[in-house]
């Protein structure tokens, strides 16, 4: 009898090692499977281009990240481009779709928008050297595939004047150790509150690092966006008039 104690309490603490470790085997194993680490924290920009459908009608957007912060959405309409969360390292601005004009976002939306910067090539990189906290909070069945669930504590942001905490979970295939999943609570604006939730799939490789091909974007238990992607280049060479504010208009 007091050996099979032993033993439980032997298997206890491997058992308790091993869950401590499990969270940064996980990421690890990740960042290696999916072109390696090296790789990843050498890469110097992400050009996406994908379309979403609304009301039938299908809409390209393109999407750019550069290591040194600098990033923007276009979105082609009708003719017309519409810039959206475009920063140049200071200032952050959007087009508004009812006046075709641009306009600078106010300073806390950019002081919230200069700390997602730092999250480039995304946040679970290096996220021990920007402060955030990992762990590993158990095993959760999404969309028939089990997964590891990792919640990840991000710098917080701030809210009317206040900080608010920022965590995102992510939802890792136990087989191929990449996140088809990703929620989090929407700290801000009219859908403050909401659970966001994103899924990733079809992960293709480009010039040696793979990327979820299809995405959607959505609340959780609720409806979501499909988005296609139909390419994406590395260390694109983008203009930098493209994220300069027009000061004329």
């Amino acid at each position: 009898m007091k050996r099979m104690k032993l033993m439980m309490l032997a298997l206890f603490f491997v058992a308790s090692w091993a869950q401590a470790q499990t969270a940064d085997e996980i990421i690890t194993n990740y960042f290696e499977n999916t072109g390696g680490y090296e790789n990843w924290g050498a890469l110097k920009g992400v050009k996406m281009n994908f379309k979403v459908n609304q009301g039938g009608m299908e809409i390209p957007v393109e999407v750019v990240q550069l290591s040194d912060g600098k990033q923007y959405t276009k979105v082609s309409l009708q003719g017309n481009n519409f810039m959206q969360g475009v920063y140049d390292g200071n200032v952050l601005w959007n087009t508004n779709f009812q006046t075709m004009k641009a306009e600078k976002a106010d300073a806390e939306t950019t002081a919230n928008h200069k700390l997602n910067t730092n999250d480039f090539p995304q946040d679970l990189y290096d996220y021990k050297k920007k402060g955030y906290k990992l762990e590993l909070v158990g095993n959760e069945t999404v969309e028939g595939t089990e997964t590891f669930k990792l919640k990840l504590v991000k710098e917080p942001v701030t809210v009317d004047g206040e900080k608010v905490e920022d965590v995102v979970y992510y939802f890792f295939d136990k087989e191929n150790f990449v996140p088809i999943a990703q929620e989090s609570e929407v700290v801000s604006g009219p859908q403050k509150g909401v659970i966001s939730h994103i899924t990733f799939s079809d992960y293709q490789e480009v010039e040696g690092l793979y990327f979820p091909f299809s995405i959607s974007q959505g609340v959780k238990d609720g409806p979501s966006q499909p988005i296609t992607v139909d390419a994406i280049e590395v260390n694109p060479e983008i203009d930098e008039s493209e994220f300069a504010f027009p000061e004329g208009e």
